[in-house]
């Protein structure tokens, strides 16, 4: 699931003052708007976590009640996740609570990330000085499913392609992946890895390549349902996106098809 301006020194205040508004104005340029939206019928938690040292955006987590939405503004060359936590009882403190699914230590504002199965959005923006000349992104269901995720860009222009899962995973997932809440039903939809434990589900050991780690039976039923997303670690051919030109991407919860 990453161009601020060259460090150059200049013999002229006019040419240091012109050079510095220049990369003012590139940083907003380049500045992405992440807006996250629950089109659910529930209260969803999303957590935040950001890497190499990058911004906190959010807090690292809060709640979002239905149809609901937040916008959270991320510098060039920020990277990082985000997902839904469900079914959250956290007391005033905001400490010591819990969530049935996606949970991160019992903590709302998350400083590591949700526990397994759960449904991720990873970013890679351009800019930063790490490299990247785009932003590279993808949904994500290698850690398993709990809710579905959309990922739309805008202007979606430049190769800028929606990724997701629509689907209701958690109604087909199954049985000895399932994941049951207190009543009984079902509340997420483990992978393979994390309920076998394999190298051939887990891409490791020998299996730990490309060329030795192909997708399984339970990777393909992801994979059938979520076309665009990826199903097993080595998933990359059609489940990385790339974007040159993207300013803001709406991040959906429980997305529609046409969301």
């Amino acid at each position: 699931m990453e161009t601020p301006l060259p460090g150059c020194l200049f013999s002229f205040f006019f040419f240091f003052f012109v050079g510095a508004l220049w990369a003012s104005e590139r940083r907003e340029a380049v500045a992405t708007v992440f807006t996250l939206q629950n089109k659910c019928s529930y209260t969803v938690w999303p957590g935040t976590l950001s890497g190499n040292g990058a911004a906190v955006l959010g807090g690292g987590g809060f709640e979002l009640s239905p149809n609901a939405a937040v916008s959270l503004t991320a510098p060039p060359g920020w990277s990082g996740r985000f997902w839904a936590r469900t079914a959250c009882v956290f007391p005033p403190s905001g400490v010591s609570g819990s969530c049935t699914t996606g949970d991160c230590g019992g903590a709302i504002r998350c400083s590591f990330g949700g526990t397994p199965p759960v449904t991720l959005a990873e970013f890679t923006l351009a800019g930063g000085g790490n490299g990247a000349a785009k932003d590279f992104y993808d949904v994500s269901l290698v850690d398993g499913y709990n809710v579905g995720m959309g990922v739309r860009p805008a202007p979606a222009s430049s190769g800028c392609k929606y990724a997701g899962c629509v689907a209701d995973l958690n109604g087909r997932c199954p049985a000895e992946l399932r994941v049951a809440g207190m009543t009984g039903e079902t509340v997420a939809c483990r992978s393979a890895c994390e309920a076998f434990g394999g190298p051939e589900y887990c891409c490791t050991g020998a299996h730990g390549s490309p060329g030795t780690c192909g997708p399984t039976r339970y990777s393909q039923l992801f994979k059938a349902a979520c076309p665009t997303a990826y199903s097993y670690a080595y998933d990359d051919a059609t489940s990385t996106f790339t974007c040159s030109a993207a300013s803001e991407y709406l991040i959906t919860f429980c997305p529609a098809a046409d969301d």
